[in-house]
């Protein structure tokens, strides 16, 4: 019986420490941490109604992306040009869950998973998964995205 209730500890240990695995762990100011997820949710919401000009005015006028396999991209227009699909592609799901956000006075970071959907010219979809890093930088009062690296989590 004693072995049991060790086994059923074990596991109960096991099961609940795993969802610490991606718990979340913000720090500063609530209003900036609210700010910043709320710009993440128009970022994803922006990608999936290919509103490419407003997903654009999500990062500073010197913003910088750092896309997989490929290099730096800098500035809001060249952003804009490296997001924009084709028309016969669209985004069906877009989803960023943050693990931590840190706000320190004027700057904040974040990290997290990314996952979505697209629908490829062809009609079919493929899902994709990744992790990322941005740096926000507050301007005038909005908090804006500085630095963005993203790269793919091979299933």
């Amino acid at each position: 019986m004693k072995h049991i209730k060790s086994k059923i500890s074990l596991m109960a240990f096991l099961l609940f420490s795993s969802f610490n695995l991606f718990a979340q762990n913000y720090s500063g100011e609530q209003k900036d941490i609210d700010a910043i997820l709320k710009n993440i949710e128009n970022f994803s919401q922006y990608y999936m109604n290919a509103d490419y000009p407003m997903l654009a005015s999500c990062y500073t006028l010197d913003g910088k992306i750092f896309p997989n396999n490929a290099q730096i991209i800098e500035g809001r227009d060249a952003i804009e040009k490296r997001w924009t699909l084709p028309q016969s592609v669209a985004i069906l799901k877009h989803q960023v869950t943050p693990i931590e956000i840190k706000v320190i006075n004027e700057y904040a970071y974040d990290y997290g998973i990314y996952e979505g959907e697209t629908l490829r010219a062809n009609g079919s979809t493929i899902s994709w998964k990744g992790k990322y890093v941005i740096v926000w930088k507050k301007i005038d009062g909005e908090w804006k995205i500085y630095l963005d690296i993203w790269n793919d989590i091979k299933a």
